[in-house]
């Protein structure tokens, strides 16, 4: 459908070198049509009632709407956080070619 819903798929993980495989799981898979990895990041946050501040990796992917449930099920399938980072905000507005290209390469 050449109006779908895109949106960006920010997830991330301990491991840099873990995120990079499974972002190319994904774009293999046809979930995104590709993956921006970016390494490294500082994560601050509150788990298990101490504050953490650790190293991280961040992916950020495009996608379709119709395709967040699966990819949501597979990160939390595989990851090692038993609580992982899976976000999606919806594209708006962007280049009308790139964000077609977004529909084309994925499921």
């Amino acid at each position: 459908m050449a109006d779908e819903p895109v949106c960006r798929v920010t997830i991330t993980a301990p491991d840099a070198d873990w995120l990079l495989e499974f972002s190319g799981q994904l774009v293999s898979d046809r979930l995104a049509a590709g993956a921006h990895n970016i390494t490294p990041i500082r994560a601050v946050h509150r788990w298990d009632d101490q504050i953490n501040d650790k190293p991280e990796a961040m992916l950020i992917c495009h996608t379709k709407m119709s395709l967040v449930d699966e990819i949501v099920q597979r990160v939390n399938d595989q990851h090692p956080y038993v609580v992982p980072c899976v976000i999606a905000h919806v594209i708006d507005a962007g280049n009308p070619p790139y964000l077609q290209w977004i529909r084309d390469e994925t499921r």
